[in-house]
């Protein structure tokens, strides 16, 4: 059977780890406790937290015990960023996102059995701490020089950090030296971007009770150009199905460059690594059919929404483009697709035409151009082709009494709802 580490280092999970031989040797000697970290700085996680959830299930699937941390404290803070000082959130705002994210993320692992996962939050041991035992307790472990050299502390020192942000990692570091007491916990993953904080939990609790921990931390994804993966013209692509329809969920997944769908692939799914060679070597054949962005899709989808909407997103692919018969569709998955598409809004009250429709959808940039598009065959109205420019688009002639899917020839497709 195959080592958890070679199987994450051969998924490219692995950009630093500390002393690996260590790692393995107390992998391997039995179970461990090991956990990740949440912080509630939005109501939803996002596909970058979906990697270190999914990590987490790797090792549990290898029989490894997960904790879960959401930080009702830290979240209060934010870890601090290069672009400039966060903005607090309410504690009101950050105990309703704790909910929604411990919701979310137990989702992902098993809650029950030998290695059942736990949900913890940092709020429990940081809420009664007075600020003069925070300091001779946890801050006396910390050199200042230390965390000035902290590249996202020197980048900040001339435009401005607050004692707040700067004093992140102690929390973070504590977090670590917590769960070490309370759960034997020996081991904490998350992104490369969290390497400094999360080895200097490793070395607090070798200076404050002489212990020995671990790090290992994955690697930030991007896109091909090099710029951070996870971002969409729509914005950021949540887990959330309020925030980010299963559709346009399914959608982002589809979009992959062929340089990197391979490599997400690997590390978003849980298809044996000979399945993802094979699918990488028909890809190399016929990219043009996109088999590889297909599976990722559908795997991912299914990972995160359940195999029933990654049904409906095919479906609604199929019969936006005459493939499958809209009828069939749901209604919030209709909705979704035109919306993902550009769908522009209509009046009932100005008894709108094709023309008008291809106009709002974006179809066609002048009235002159929509009525050449119907003159010369190339307009569909869900699917049919219309041959009148003047046709109204009538209740009965709409989906769900509000929803038109308009196609511009073979391939441009978009839609309007009409109110």
């Amino acid at each position: 059977m195959t080592h958890v580490l070679d199987d994450l280092e051969a998924r490219g999970l692995i950009a630093h780890s500390t002393d690996r031989d260590a790692l393995r040797a107390e992998l391997s000697a039995g179970p461990i406790t090991y956990y990740v970290g949440f912080d509630p700085t939005a109501p939803s996680l996002h596909i970058g937290n979906l990697l270190q959830i999914l990590t987490a299930r790797r090792l549990q699937l290898a029989g490894h015990r997960p904790l879960l941390l959401v930080g009702g404290s830290t979240g209060l803070i934010g870890d601090p960023k290069e672009a400039g000082e966060r903005v607090m959130n309410t504690k009101e705002t950050v105990a309703e996102w704790v909910d929604r994210i411990a919701s979310q993320v137990s989702r992902f692992v098993d809650v029950e059995g030998d290695n059942a996962a736990a949900i913890v939050n940092n709020l429990d041991w940081t809420a009664g701490l007075s600020t003069i035992d925070f300091l001779r307790d946890i801050g006396k472990h910390f050199p200042v020089n230390r965390m000035l050299a902290r590249d996202v502390v020197s980048s900040r020192l001339e435009s401005g950090i607050s004692y707040t942000e700067f004093s992140y990692v102690l929390l973070q570091s504590m977090d670590f030296l917590e769960l070490n007491r309370r759960h034997g916990c020996v081991l904490q993953t998350g992104g490369s971007d969290q390497w400094g904080n999360i080895t200097a939990g490793v070395e607090l609790i070798r200076r404050a009770d002489g212990r020995k921990a671990h790090a290992l931390a994955t690697p930030l994804i991007t896109k091909a150009d090099g710029t951070k993966f996870g971002k969409t013209e729509s914005g950021t692509v949540w887990l959330d199905p309020e925030l980010m329809s299963p559709y346009a969920f399914y959608q982002s997944w589809m979009q992959a460059e062929d340089a990197k769908v391979v490599e997400y692939l690997r590390q978003f799914t849980f298809l044996p690594l000979d399945e993802i060679d094979r699918i990488e070597a028909e890809h190399a054949e016929k990219p043009g059919l996109r088999g590889a962005q297909r599976r990722l899709a559908a795997e991912v989808t299914t990972i995160v929404h359940g195999e029933a909407e990654v049904q409906a997103a095919e479906l609604a692919s199929r019969a936006l483009f005459g493939r499958g018969e809209l009828a069939e569709l749901p209604e919030a998955t209709l909705a979704a697709a035109l919306r993902e598409a550009g769908a522009g809004e209509l009046s009932t009250s100005d008894r709108p035409t094709i023309v008008d429709a291809l106009l709002a959808s974006g179809l066609a940039d002048s009235r002159s151009a929509a009525r050449r598009t119907v003159g010369e065959g190339g307009a569909y109205l869900n699917n049919e082709r219309v041959t009148d420019p003047d046709l109204v688009l009538t209740d009965d002639l709409l989906l769900y009494n509000t929803w038109a899917v308009i196609r511009k020839g073979k391939r441009s497709v978009s839609g309007v709802s009409i109110g």
